[in-house]
């Protein structure tokens, strides 16, 4: 009971000296090394994603104009081979991270992303581009940094950098929906490949030498299986798998509706970027109380609720600042999600980070490539209100499946193999 609580915590300050109360509070801040490597890891997933979201506003209309382009298919396996690698690749790198050690995967997989970007910069046929789409998804290192984060924060600091990564993708994001067109009539797309190398070499600069030092691979490692199995892991991989595929499923609709209510497209960063920037502003606040007052399943629980409530509302509102508002909502959720899912996950699998995130992060990847199959067929036979329908019955199944979530371990102990089993 939250009264309990207030009063055994006034007891126990009203019994401490105030310079035993001034630690305590400092040690709910940040260290510094513990913002370094939040704030440099974060940068990493930046410069990634930037790369990766540049193409997405603008690569179908200029695939169209290549001389094998004419086939929509075959545009669309351009675009999603980079997420297929990715959920193939996410699961071995994870567990490769947790024995041979972090740095060594996130350089590895930064590589091929460069060499990726250089050949699908170099290549003037879609055939070319989609290899080298594919030797970018191989470099699946989202696991091997989210894991780095879990390794170099304490457990009350890692939501709070699991928000830091979640902001710098969200805000990339809204960035590349402003530039994209810019870049694209003054460099072209093979410059866009190019300034992806580019980003590429930065990120690998970035891990090198101002990421700290993740300690070394832990000797106690769990057999994968306990990993895989794992109900509370389970619940968070099917709530991550639901989350993007209804994220991809509505942004294969949302465009179109803001189109009809006046906004044309190259106007819609004016309603992403703030409200991208706000929803970060508004998720503060759930996420301290869950942080600070063990309300960890609650805020959970009730961003997923808020989710399946924006799938609704989305399926019968009409009018420009009703979709912005709707927005709004989806953002705050969304993003509440994204950063203590993972966070979560590293919590209930400490001694195998890796390979849990490489679980974690494999299905996300399905969940992208579901949202678009599973949004188009809808699209095409449902209409709009049946895409945002079949979203709003994902949510309600996920929250039906994390309705049982236990709390996760409160303090990180001695014995981090007991967190799975």
């Amino acid at each position: 009971m939250p009264s309990t609580q207030s009063s055994t915590s006034q007891a126990v300050d009203s019994a401490s000296s105030e310079t035993a109360a001034k630690p305590k509070a400092a040690r709910q801040r940040m260290s510094a090394m513990e913002l370094r490597a939040s704030v440099s890891l974060a940068s990493i997933f930046a410069l990634r994603m930037l790369g990766l979201f540049l193409i997405l506003p603008v690569f179908a209309e200029y695939a169209r104009g290549l001389p094998d382009g004419h086939d929509a298919q075959r545009i669309g396996l351009a675009m999603g081979i980079y997420g297929l690698m990715q959920a193939f690749l996410h699961i071995p790198l994870g567990w490769l991270s947790d024995r041979i050690g972090r740095k060594p995967v996130m350089v590895g997989g930064l590589l091929l992303f460069v060499a990726g970007a250089a050949v699908a910069a170099m290549s003037d046929t879609l055939v070319g581009i989609t290899i080298g789409r594919a030797l970018q998804g191989m470099g699946a290192i989202s696991a091997a940094i989210t894991a780095c984060i879990a390794d170099l924060t304490s457990e009350r600091n890692r939501t709070k950098a699991m928000a830091m990564v979640g902001g710098s993708i969200g805000l990339t994001f809204a960035l590349s929906l402003v530039i994209a067109s810019p870049l694209l009539r003054t460099i072209g797309m093979p410059g866009i490949f190019a300034l992806m190398s580019v980003l590429g070499v930065l990120a690998i600069a970035v891990t090198l030498f101002l990421v700290p030092a993740p300690p070394a691979p832990q000797a106690n490692r769990l057999p994968f299986g306990r990993v895989l199995l794992h109900a509370d892991l389970a619940r968070l991989n099917a709530g991550v798998l639901a989350l993007h595929a209804a994220q991809v499923a509505m942004f294969m609709v949302v465009p179109g509706m803001l189109v009809s209510a006046g906004l044309p497209v190259d106007a819609h960063w004016k309603v992403y970027l703030p409200v991208v920037l706000l929803s970060f502003v508004l998720m503060l606040g759930p996420m301290i109380a869950a942080e600070r007052h063990g309300r960890v399943r609650v805020v959970v629980l009730g961003a997923v609720a808020l989710m399946t409530v924006v799938q609704l509302l989305f399926a019968v509102i009409h009018g420009l600042w009703a979709i912005v508002g709707v927005l709004l909502l989806f953002f705050i959720a969304f993003n509440i999600l994204e950063a203590m899912q993972p966070s979560l996950v590293s919590r209930y699998a400490a001694a195998a980070r890796g390979a849990a995130l490489g679980v974690y992060n494999t299905m996300q990847a399905l969940g992208l490539f579901l949202g678009g199959a599973l949004g188009g067929w809808l699209l095409q036979h449902q209409g709009r209100s049946g895409v945002f329908l079949g979203c709003a019955a994902a949510m309600g199944l996920w929250l039906i499946i994390a309705w049982s979530m236990k709390a996760p371990p409160a303090r990180e102990r001695a014995g981090d193999a007991a967190a799975v089993g």
